[in-house]
């Protein structure tokens, strides 16, 4: 009797060795699908993501079709500001954009794309409300206005002090040997100058254009 009771009493202790290890169990696989994120319900849903600004996005739209921005903003690569108005943006002033195009005139702070010069230039208070410039793109021999850009190959070879409605222009070809240019003129890459003559360029005096 005494063996008997014994090997009940192993018994018994061995079921609930066995219970609470199943709960232990049972503890840490929820707590694994806690931490791995598995395990279902409320807590264990991942946080939805925050919206992108509806402002952000409504300006990135305006810029890409270009229209009426408010002063300070930047304009699109490749497009040019056509108009002010000083009454848009609460008072602040709004600048129009378009595309660049040719030809197209453009206010005077309006940004010139690669490629483009400027050919004539007037004042008064037409939609620029000030200065407006003649913007083209560049051809070989073409005269072009104080200040225009001068793009990448091309050379200034002569000068009109009184062009461009008085404030002097520009005359630019595509690099070449023996073309005489003008001062201030940037070398295009592989030539160097020769020969100087002070009576080129209509006095301000020029230099021979060679390859390198």
């Amino acid at each position: 009797m005494i063996r008997r009771h014994h090997r009940l009493l192993d018994r018994s202790s061995w079921a609930a060795l066995r219970g609470r290890l199943a709960a232990v169990a049972g503890v840490v696989a929820v707590l694994a699908a806690v931490l791995t994120g598995t395990a279902a319900g409320p807590a264990s849903a991942a946080p939805a993501a925050a919206p992108v600004s509806s402002v952000s996005s409504a300006s990135s739209a305006q810029l890409a079709v270009g229209g009426w921005i408010c002063r300070g903003t930047a304009v699109p690569p490749g497009y040019v500001i056509t108009s002010y108005d000083a009454g848009r943006c609460n008072g602040a002033g709004a600048s129009y954009t378009q595309p660049a195009q040719d030809p197209l005139w453009i206010c005077a702070s309006s940004p010139i794309p690669a490629g483009y010069v400027l050919t004539d230039h007037v004042t008064g208070n037409g939609p620029c409300l000030g200065d407006a410039w003649l913007m083209r793109l560049v051809t070989d021999g073409v005269w072009t206005c104080a200040g225009s850009p001068i793009p990448t190959g091309y050379v200034m070879t002569g000068h009109y002090s009184t062009g461009c409605r008085g404030i002097g222009s520009w005359f630019q070809q595509l690099a070449a040997p023996g073309l005489s240019i003008c001062p201030g003129n940037p070398v295009p890459a592989g030539y160097h100058l020769g020969a100087y003559n002070g009576s080129g360029c209509a006095g301000l005096g020029s230099w021979v254009l060679l390859r390198n």
